[in-house]
């Protein structure tokens, strides 16, 4: 296959929605023969109205990305959408030519932690429909995680912002309680199965997931990882530039032919 006729799958995080992959990120991958299928996750972008628990499944959610791919193609996940991306790559191998995980893990090891997890998720849940979306964005993006944004463009900062406030309460709430952290397998103990060429992906100021990434790159057989220097946990917004150049290398660039 051609890059003329490669259509990567992106998988955007938590909060976010395919608008979230900016349009100077696609305009690149476009010039590089990359065309590629944004999803939007239950709940978020145009179905910031959704609520029915059905569809806050992860068999729900592989099968909207089945669905919206032409396969085999390459997979490319941020955050939450990039552990589900792992997910499905987990599940379908015949389906992913090539894997980019930006900030994402293998999810928690131990029943203990997901239990732990579920419980504050659920917390949270509840106070995001109780406090508003005003009030959740707030204490969002307060978290330490984020801290190395606040070196962002104010403009990038207001657009992030504003695609956030698009999403419902009440749909957030539930993308917590159904596909949170706590609510997934691990899949620390079948990476050394997932044979997919994999590229991981985190900012250097991101320590949590330089060590994830690390870890996971011992684990798995195909797998490459990149550290991008003075970016935190939104890689792609922080260090677009280096983003695309990772990606674009890896997906096949300049970084060797096509799986």
């Amino acid at each position: 296959m051609s890059r003329a006729e490669h259509y990567p799958v992106l998988v955007h995080g938590f909060t976010g929605s395919s608008a979230s992959w900016r349009a100077g990120l696609v305009d690149g991958l476009a010039r590089a023969g990359l065309t590629p299928v944004m999803i939007d996750l239950p709940g978020h972008g145009p179905e910031a109205g959704l609520t029915d628990p059905s569809r806050f499944t992860l068999e729900s959610v592989l099968a909207r990305i089945s669905a919206a791919g032409l396969w085999p193609a390459d997979l490319v996940g941020y955050s939450m959408g990039g552990r589900i991306a792992l997910h499905f790559a987990a599940a379908f191998p015949e389906r992913v030519r090539r894997l980019v995980l930006e900030s994402a893990s293998a999810g928690l090891e131990t029943e203990a932690e997901r239990a732990e997890r579920r419980a504050a998720d659920a917390a949270l849940a509840a106070r995001i429909v109780s406090e508003g979306m005003e009030w959740f964005v707030e204490h969002w993006e307060a978290q330490p995680l984020f801290e190395p944004r606040s070196r962002l463009d104010p403009a990038i900062l207001a657009r992030e912002r504003e695609l956030r406030m698009r999403n419902g309460a009440r749909s957030l709430a539930a993308t917590l309680t159904g596909l949170g952290t706590g609510s997934l397998p691990s899949l620390w103990d079948r990476l050394g199965g997932i044979e997919t060429p994999t590229l991981l992906i985190a900012g250097e100021l991101d320590g949590k997931f330089v060590q994830v990434a690390e870890r996971m790159a011992r684990a798995m057989p195909h797998a490459r990882m990149v550290v991008v220097p003075r970016a935190g946990h939104t890689v792609h917004l922080e260090a677009p530039a280096a983003w695309l150049d990772a990606v674009v290398g890896f997906l096949g660039g300049t970084d060797g032919p096509l799986a």
